[in-house]
């Protein structure tokens, strides 16, 4: 398999997904602005959504949206309870956990990442992304992850999301459950060689 990635961007999460499973894959870096891979390549031609992540497959098919490639990964090693058995009631509320950082964490941070809108809107973005946390605080009152006590591939998004909320300089200093929660996913080994593979984290 081969995940095309950008450092730092929610391909960070199937990046995570994919060392906690254990499973091989090569890891090809993305310029998102020139929609170029490093050796000149066309990155359009390989996903025209021109964005990532995308999980090229042994087979050749190509998988894209974060959120469905995590529970591929998840899947294909289901031992290591990544995410629960399909069909299960605990597997509807990973999706439902999965779509929440999706549409109400990822895509409200999208705007504060543009460089042609203002501040004030920005900001409003900021006000909405931290309510959500706020919430999420509450969620992780007494839980070690999302899900209870397992680590899922809904963590390695959420986890993402935090890492972007350091980026902005987010004070998260009033959401100690969240603050805990997010030291306990970046002692992992997998998320710490996740971040050391994309440059973000200098190897110990």
């Amino acid at each position: 398999m081969k995940l095309y990635y950008s450092p730092g961007a929610c391909s960070l999460s199937p990046h995570i997904a994919l060392l906690e499973a254990g499973l091989p894959y090569d890891l090809v870096k993305v310029d998102l602005r020139a929609k170029k891979l490093e050796n000149g390549d066309d990155y359009l031609k390989i996903n025209p959504k021109g964005q990532v992540p995308a999980l090229a497959l042994d087979n050749g098919d190509l998988v894209t949206e974060g959120p469905v490639i995590v529970q591929m990964i998840a899947d294909k090693v289901s031992a290591k309870n990544l995410a629960p058995a399909r069909d299960s009631a605990e597997r509807y509320k990973l999706l439902e956990w999965l779509n929440y950082v999706g549409t109400e964490l990822h895509k409200n941070f999208g705007p504060m990442f543009s460089p042609v809108l203002a501040d004030d809107a920005k900001a409003f973005f900021k006000d909405r992304v931290m309510g959500k946390f706020k919430y999420l605080d509450g969620v992780l009152t007494g839980h070690d992850y999302l899900m209870g006590k397992q680590f899922t591939v809904a963590d390695g998004y959420l986890f993402t999301m935090l890492s972007w909320a350091d980026r902005m300089k987010f004070d998260l200093s009033g959401l100690p459950n969240l603050l805990a929660y997010k030291a306990r996913v970046a002692a992992r080994p997998a998320v710490q060689a996740a971040l050391t593979k994309e440059g973000l984290m200098k190897a110990a």
